[in-house]
């Protein structure tokens, strides 16, 4: 009888073992079990290497310092979206009285329910056939235009957590923080560069109180995105000021002002600080994978914790390397890389066809920045597509299947994918790109990882998404009532 026992128990030992090592194969390998029926047997095995997934998480977590809060630690305070100066600021944002012709506003290429962004892979500001309609339909097309199609050369990057930049603003940086002081969002006592500073190293000394307020001065200076080309004598800061004579004209406007500054005067110091404010209160950043951190370890799917592994594991280990550039609780290491993405579009203005951009060399003039852009914070990656620079990839996998082998992925593009039809210069995207991936700048090593563990990892970005910025019902805080824009709201799923 103690034999009979002993082999039953040896049998069952055994059936144990076989399940939990040929199920899957490694903890990244395999699809778990998924689909069949699963014994309380295997299905014990499944759950302690899911235990063991997290054990690496742990690991992992604790070897880059993260807490799953990109803002803390931070000095500057996150405004009340519903303060006084936040809600001047997001009338102003969604008001086409700062637009040049008045045909566009802030809100053209930035509306909170497309991402932050406008959901173009090239924004289409000035001169639009339906100025009212924003995200994809928004079209460019008419005959006596000083411009058409899709004129802006770069992809409208999210402001959803843009108070957590600290050192650059916009792809190429050339709003900059000379301090660059961590928490700070910009604040220093060097001050910030921008493209009227004169000198890569010297401050603006208009530029204003932190990143974002001097982001904020730009695009209205900007013909194709807001100036139009009915004031093309004025200069930025002449731009700016005869935008804020349009305000001091209309007395509601100098009503509302008058509240939130205590002062009727009207100037675009103010104008650009409540724009910035607005801005700020962008944050967007309870995300499963924090939850996760804090722990709630049924935050994540088993997917998504593989993605995890992969993406902080360095190549040497079998994973993907990610966060060597996308490091830290914010996902960026704030710097600028040669990654040869698809050149699409205008450009601008650079090389023999002037359709080719040199990206942050243009602004160091430097041969190690060809072609580098700044890297994308990942949070909330997810809903502030299309990706790169130019908006080149429409999909997260597509994204991801370019840092595995981008000359691949150069060679394969698939245009299709462009959802615009009015995209210029995509006959001279192979010769421009290859540009890219032939220069000395050039940086991403290839990387070997089949399609189910490029699913993990699209399934770990989707975990850094807060769910407000795919509720409509939450993001209508950031959106005046009624919202004086048309357009078609993503289906996120």
């Amino acid at each position: 009888m103690r034999i009979k026992k002993l082999l039953i128990y040896i049998c069952a030992f055994t059936l144990t073992v076989y399940n939990v090592s040929v199920s899957a194969g490694s903890d990244l390998e395999g699809n778990w079990g998924v689909g069949k029926n699963i014994g309380s047997t295997h299905a014990f095995g499944l759950k302690r290497r899911e235990r063991r997934l997290d054990r690496k998480l742990k690991r992992l977590i604790k070897r880059y310092s993260l807490t799953g809060n990109p803002l803390k630690n931070r000095t500057t305070p996150v405004p009340d979206i519903n303060s006084p100066i936040a809600q001047l600021g997001m009338e102003l944002f969604f008001s086409k009285t700062l637009g040049g012709d008045e045909d566009s506003a802030c809100v053209t290429c930035h509306h909170p329910a497309l991402g932050g962004g406008d959901n173009l892979s090239l924004p289409i500001g000035v001169e639009a056939d339906e100025p009212d309609w924003l995200g994809l339909g928004r079209t460019n097309a008419g005959v006596d235009h000083k411009i058409s199609g899709s004129p802006i050369p770069r992809n409208a990057p999210t402001t959803f957590n843009i108070i957590a930049w600290d050192q650059f603003m916009f792809h190429d940086g050339r709003v900059e923080s000379l301090d660059k002081t961590p928490g700070n969002n910009g604040v220093g006592v060097l001050g910030i560069r921008t493209p009227d500073s004169g000198a890569i190293d010297k401050a603006d000394l208009s530029a204003g109180e932190n990143l974002v307020q001097a982001q904020a001065r730009f695009p209205v200076t900007s013909p194709e995105e807001m100036k139009g080309f009915e004031h093309s004598e004025y200069s930025n800061q002449a731009t700016r000021e005869m935008l804020a004579d349009r305000l001091k004209k209309d007395e509601e406007w100098v009503g509302k002002f008058e509240i939130v500054f205590d002062d009727k005067t009207i100037t675009e110091q103010k104008v650009s600080f409540a724009i910035g404010e607005y801005e700020r209160s962008q944050v967007f950043i309870e995300t499963p994978w924090k939850q996760y951190i804090e722990g709630d370890k049924d935050a994540l799917s088993v997917s998504a914790k593989k993605g995890a592994v992969l993406f902080f594991q360095p190549l040497n280990k079998g994973g993907a390397d990610c966060a060597s550039c996308h490091s830290g609780d914010f996902f960026t290491d704030e710097s600028f890389h040669n990654l040869a993405m698809p050149q699409i579009g205008s450009g601008k203005g650079d090389g023999e066809h002037g359709s080719k951009d040199f990206g942050r060399a243009r602004e160091t003039r430097k041969e190690s920045d060809m072609f580098a852009f700044r890297t994308p914070s990942l949070i909330n990656v997810e809903v502030t597509g299309p990706w790169s620079h130019a908006g080149a990839y429409t999909s997260l996998e597509a994204v991801i299947k370019h840092h595995l082998n981008t000359a691949d992925a150069i060679e394969n593009y698939d245009f299709d994918q462009l959802a615009q039809d009015d995209i210029s210069h995509q006959g001279l995207m192979f010769v421009n790109t290859k540009e890219a991936l032939d220069a000395s700048s050039f940086d991403m090593k290839k990387r070997n990882l089949n399609d189910n563990k490029v699913e993990y990892l699209v399934d770990f970005l989707k975990s850094l998404t807060d769910p407000c910025t795919k509720d409509l019902a939450c993001l209508n805080q950031w959106i005046p009532d009624p919202d004086p824009f048309d357009y078609n709201y993503p289906d996120w799923d």
